[in-house]
């Protein structure tokens, strides 16, 4: 059985809750990456960061990504994650269900990898994959 840790892409860049928008920005065009894990000082998963969060909630609203920390976008609730040893179809299920094109994977509490949309494209089947697209291309924005 392909598990995630099989197909994430290992040793994610992360960010610390404090960085401002402007630097994750930064990360984000750096790394060419569309969104970034926030952590806490002890590297523990507190939330997500996409290039959408920040157009839509500092620069729409006229914030300052100069001096908006990360923590004011990630400390969302819960975040949706995959741990290390589950299946790809898991992953695929957890995705579809909360429309998210990329999971941080965590092995207990830490933060091992990041599985995204294209990773699980290359094992599966073109049907599921379909079905993937389909299933986060039609679910409502998360705002």
């Amino acid at each position: 059985m392909t598990k995630a840790r099989d197909l994430m892409t290992p040793n994610p860049t992360w960010l610390d809750l404090e960085v401002t928008v402007e630097d994750a920005a930064r990360a984000m065009a750096q790394e060419d990456i569309g969104a970034v894990p926030v952590c806490n000082g002890e590297g523990r998963l507190q939330g997500m960061i996409t290039d959408r969060d920040i157009v839509v909630k500092v620069l729409a609203t006229g914030k300052d990504p100069h001096s908006t920390k990360v923590s004011e976008l990630a400390d969302q609730g819960e975040v949706v994650t995959i741990g290390a040893d589950d299946s790809a179809e898991e992953a695929l299920r957890t995705m579809k269900k909360h429309a998210v094109r990329r999971l941080p994977v965590i092995d207990g509490t830490e933060l091992v990898g990041m599985l995204s949309q294209a990773d699980v494209a290359r094992e599966l089947g073109d049907k599921q994959v379909g079905d993937l697209l389909d299933a986060i291309s039609s679910a409502p924005p998360n705002n």
